[in-house]
């Protein structure tokens, strides 16, 4: 069997979310700044990872990635937001294809 792959609309609704969180306050200038995080996101939702490692990741991309002070950034709220999200539309760690929204 083939890797799971994130459908399209998947991947548009992930840069929504990452775009109306907009840490650094650009989505509307370059809508796809945060494109970087779709993949490794997506590759944690589907395996099921905790609500602390997505907080981490969020937190590691503002400070590294983007030189950004994470603290006021709410990472943990965005990775609440993410997980709820991901627990409507996703499938369930390693099983088959997403189900139609």
């Amino acid at each position: 069997m083939p890797p799971w792959t994130p459908s399209a609309v998947l991947f548009d609704n992930l840069r929504y979310l990452l775009n109306e969180w907009d840490p650094i306050g650009v989505a509307d200038l370059s809508p796809d700044e945060y494109d970087c995080m779709l993949v490794p996101l997506f590759q944690r939702l589907h395996r099921g990872t905790t609500r602390a490692e997505i907080g981490e990741f969020l937190w590691y991309e503002l400070e590294d990635h983007f030189g950004l002070d994470p603290v006021a950034r709410r990472t943990d709220a965005m990775a609440d937001r993410l997980l709820a999200w991901w627990s409507a539309v996703g499938p369930s760690p390693d099983t088959g294809p997403t189900p139609a929204p």
